[in-house]
Parts: C-alpha cells; structure tokens; sequence
C-alpha cells in the first residue's frame, strides 16, 4: 500500500527549514531585532514629558536661599542648567538653546509693621528665545500669585517679574540642520561608495593587476580613494551653497568659513574612506557590506545630534555620544559656520576625528587585502 504524501508534513518541514535559515542569517537578527532595539532604546531616552520644558541658568549674583527660587527651581517644567563659564552661558543664550538667564533679589519692605520679604525676578534673555519667554513669564506669574497668597494672604504684591531681551543674530532651523544633514549623506554615501568599490576591484582581480604594475600601492589606493572623495565633496559644495543662498544658512564669515567647513568634510572623507575600506577587506559577499555599514551608522545618525540636540539625552547617554566621530563633526561644523569660530579653535573636535583616522588606518593595514 503506498503511503499517501503528506502535505501538511511537507508544509511544516519547509517552515522549519525556512526559519531555521533565518536564524542564521545575521542581516534578518540585526534588522528585525537588534535595530528596532536600538530605536526603542534611543526615543526612549529623550528627556522630557507631557509639558514643555524650559532650560534657564542662574545669574552668578541670584540669590538660591529664598522660597521663590526654591518654588521656582522644583516646577516640574523648570530645568536649572549649571554653568561654570559664563562666556559658555551667553553662548548657549545667544544660539536659542537657554530660555534665559535667572537673577532673583531679596529685600524686606521695612516701612511694613511685619517685615516681608519682597522678591525681585528678572530673566535675562535674547531674541532667540523670545517665544519661550511669552510662554514662560505668565507661567511664573501664576506661580508667584500662589506665593504672595500663602506669605501673605494676597495683601500686597512681593514678587516683581521683569524681562530683560537683547536681539541677537537669529539661530534658525536651519543653521542646525544643513551641518546635520551634510554629515549624515557623507556618512551614508562615502562609506557605500568605497566599501562597494573597493570590494567589486578585489573579485574581479583588478586591485591584483594594479598590484602587479610598478605603481605605487599606496597611489593606486589613494587614485581610487580620492575619486569618491571629490564626488563626495560635490555634494558638499552644493549643500552649502544652495543652503545659503536659498534658504539664508548663515555662514558667519563668508567664502572664510566655507572654506572652512569643506576643509573639515575633507578630513572627515578620509576617515570614512579608511572605515569602507575595513569593510571591503573583511567580508565574504557584497551582502554583507550593507549590514556593516548600518551596524557602524545607523547609532552615529540618531546619536550624534543629526536631527536633533545631544541636550535631549540623560548625562550619561551624552557622554557616550561624544566618543562618536560624526558627533565632533557635527559640533565642528556648526561652531564654524554660525559661531564663526575658527577651524583651528575646534581643535578637540578635529583631534578626536584625528584620532578615530589614525586608529582606523591602522586597522586598515591590518586588515586590507589586495585578492
């Protein structure tokens, strides 16, 4: 009698099989687990809740003994920013990214038969931030009406509220973005250009012939290197200049920091052309490389202050985003091109993408191979 076949068997082997096979495959764990992970992770970390929240730093005279400053200090939509340099808190005023500056004044109103004390508040604040303050001040109006109220019963006003606002150059969108988003497409494009590259020259034995001509090798990898590069630095003086000229991105001192700005994307380019060649040399197949490329981006892209400020990350998850190369990119170029800072005053920024380049490189001798 000859057994009849069993689809519903050979339906559940083919499964198996199937998902066994996925199992294995790193792409499929990466990009339906680990990335997703990754994601929840990182939008999981933003500071911030159901409110808006405003960022303020104390002036070096506030007085922090009295009970407005303490009322004030604990609201839940309050966030007191600590600064040790003063030049750094005008900076950060000046760019939009404080909401201003606290001074709180106390004095006793000796002509009352009970002396009370009698507040004084003033933020100090730029145009930059002026939509803040409209939102801000008759929120601290309300607070210092529950104040008077219980010191006092309502019986006389002892907080004055003041506002103190100088214009400044505008910080717009996108003086934040346009540094952002030429980092992100050098980061993207340079390393799929050159991991692609490098990897289809080494199985069809072209790297191999070049190898075997009196060229210098370090020639043929800089010929090669260098092609991608001033294709990537297109894109750079194209973004920059329409960015510019079309949507009013400031460049603080002219054709000087747009020099500038393209002398840092030029060293940036040569640590990504020594991360593509890594990968071109460590893996098997050309399937491979796209998920090297997004395991080593994927994490600069959200952490590096592409799309948004570091400042919406905990402290801890900060200091883990300034080990990230593209993040003293970002830095350097937004210094430069709206601050007008020099490039040679970002020289912690430029030393940390030095050292990712001369550790990279070294990897690369390592690992590079010509067949």
């Amino acid at each position: 009698m000859v057994k009849k076949y069993s689809q519903s068997r050979a339906l559940g082997a083919i499964t198996k099989a199937s998902f066994i096979a996925s199992l294995k495959n790193p792409q499929s764990f990466v990009f339906s687990l680990i990335f997703p992970l990754v994601f929840v992770f990182i939008f999981g970390a933003f500071s911030g809740g159901s409110f808006t929240k405003y960022t303020l730093a104390l002036s070096p005279q506030c007085d922090t003994s009295n009970v407005l400053y303490k009322t004030v200090s604990t609201l839940p939509f309050i966030v007191i920013k600590p600064f040790s340099d003063t030049a750094e808190m005008r900076k950060e005023l000046e760019k939009g990214k404080l909401s201003g500056i606290l001074d709180i004044k106390t004095r006793l109103d000796t002509a009352d038969k009970t002396p009370m004390p009698h507040f004084n508040l003033t933020i100090k604040s730029t145009s930059a931030s002026s939509q803040d303050l409209m939102q801000l001040i008759p929120l601290l109006e309300n607070v210092s009406d529950k104040l008077e109220k219980k010191l006092s019963g309502n019986k006389g006003q002892l907080v004055t509220i003041k506002q103190d606002i100088y214009n400044v150059r505008e910080y717009k969108t996108i003086d934040f973005v346009l540094p952002g988003q030429i980092g992100f497409s050098l980061l993207f494009s340079t390393l799929f250009g050159i991991a692609f590259t490098f990897f289809n020259l080494r199985e069809q034995l072209v790297l191999k012939r070049f190898y075997a001509t009196p060229v210098n090798r370090l020639n043929i990898l800089l010929g090669i290197g260098f092609s991608r590069i001033f294709f990537q630095l297109i894109n750079v003086l194209v973004l920059i200049t329409v960015g510019h000229f079309c949507i009013n991105f400031t460049l603080a001192h002219g054709f000087i920091t747009f020099i500038e700005m393209v002398s840092l994307s030029i060293l940036f380019l040569m640590m990504l052309m020594g991360v593509g060649l890594i990968f071109s040399s460590i893996v098997k197949t050309d399937t491979m490389i796209p998920l090297l490329i997004n395991i080593f981006s994927l994490p600069q892209m959200l952490l590096s202050g592409t799309f948004f400020s570091l400042s919406v990350f905990p402290e801890w998850l900060q200091t883990c985003c300034k080990i990230l190369p593209l993040t003293h990119f970002n830095l350097a170029m937004r210094k430069i091109s709206f601050e007008g800072v020099s490039i040679f005053d970002c020289w912690q920024n430029i030393g940390a993408l030095g050292l990712w380049t001369v550790f990279i490189y070294f990897i690369v001798w390592k690992v590079f191979k010509w067949e």
